[in-house]
């Protein structure tokens, strides 16, 4: 018999090691436009940088793009994606649309605001009137929903039930990074902050 050598061992090895890891940039472009169509933000058209070049430095500008995605693509393609397009997800996203409006009233009273967890809280009970506490609740516990079903829902289309808690951290970012001025949101510390 013969031996094989150790460091055949560990080139086997190493050849069939797959590294999944969580998307995070994914995730934040996800969360964006997910966030962005429930809010019905438009996304404004940024110019692009071969827009305000000169001719010559257009070419130029347009060989090196060209050089370094001859490089750079086959990385690229590694690069994991995030799915957000399941009926499930369009369902969830299309609930939270709809509810939105109503929602947004109460934001911008300053009735609720978004928690350090990505959900919706009452942010003062006392402070909203009376007649209007039964609807808030209502809307936060089936805004609540809604989302928690949404980061489980994403986790489990894109295979990694075990990315939930990442999704989440994830949105909770990108909540307070979309919301409106004045809207108030919960920082690490819960405190309630007004942006």
């Amino acid at each position: 018999m013969k031996k094989i050598p150790l460091l055949f061992i560990f080139f086997l090895t190493a050849c069939v090691t797959i590294n999944i890891y969580f998307p995070a940039a994914a995730a934040d472009k996800a969360a964006d436009k997910i966030i962005k169509d429930i809010q019905k933000i438009t996304p404004t058209e940024t110019s692009k940088p071969e827009a305000r070049l000169p001719n010559w430095q257009l070419t130029v500008y347009q060989w090196v793009d060209g050089a370094l995605n001859v490089i750079i693509s086959p990385a690229h393609a590694e690069e994991a994606d995030l799915s957000i397009d399941s009926t499930a997800i369009r369902r969830l996203q299309a609930s939270m649309k709809a509810r939105f409006d109503t929602l947004e009233g109460f934001y911008n009273q300053g009735f609720v605001g978004i928690t350090k967890e990505g959900l919706v809280a009452v942010k003062d009970t006392a402070a909203v009137p009376l007649k209007e506490r039964n609807k808030v609740n209502k809307l936060v516990t089936a805004e609540n929903k809604d989302r928690e079903a949404l980061y489980h829902t994403i986790a489990d289309a894109n295979g990694h039930p075990d990315w939930y808690q990442q999704i989440k951290s994830t949105f909770a970012t990108r909540w307070v990074t979309n919301a409106q001025p004045g809207w108030w949101y919960q920082s690490n510390n819960e405190s309630w902050t007004k942006k």
